[in-house]
């Protein structure tokens, strides 16, 4: 039995060959899993109904499992109209809160898919977030000295 907030074994093996450098894409149940992310990354699919799980579930237990070093956000695209074009994104002020003192980078919709389609991105984490622009690609920090 395993101590500690992650009890998901393929999750655990995944983060562990991340490393310093790798980053993490969590999506929300918008986005493409399988053709907008790099095809050698690992998915893990925990979308088992609409709103099981969130984007926000993940990433509590993903924060206490490694560190990280920097927090990418999708926003709206210059040519976003309509629904996809909010007032605000309550999901973004959750992370931020979340994750004090990590570096945010702010990347808009199609440059965050082509973001992850490279090869750093190794873990794939496919939620049922019904929330837009959920979506969150997270850069594996290093582990502190006596950490």
């Amino acid at each position: 039995m395993l101590y500690g907030p992650m009890l998901h074994p393929q999750l655990i093996g995944a983060l562990a060959r991340a490393g310093h450098g790798g980053r993490i894409l969590i999506t929300d149940g918008n986005y493409p899993g399988v053709s907008g992310a790099n095809p050698a990354a690992e998915r893990i699919w925990l979308n088992l109904a609409p709103g099981l799980l969130t984007v926000s579930q993940v990433l509590d237990v993903v924060k206490q499992t490694i560190p990280i070093e920097q927090l990418g956000l999708m926003v709206p695209a210059a040519d976003a109209k309509g629904i996809e074009l909010p007032e605000s994104i309550p999901a973004h002020d959750e992370y931020r809160a979340a994750l004090p003192g990590v570096e945010v980078a702010m990347i808009p919709r199609w440059d965050f898919y082509d973001a992850a389609k490279t090869s750093d991105v190794s873990v794939v984490v496919v939620t049922a977030d019904q929330r837009l622009y959920a979506n969150v690609l997270l850069t594996v920090g290093v582990r502190a000295p006596g950490e």
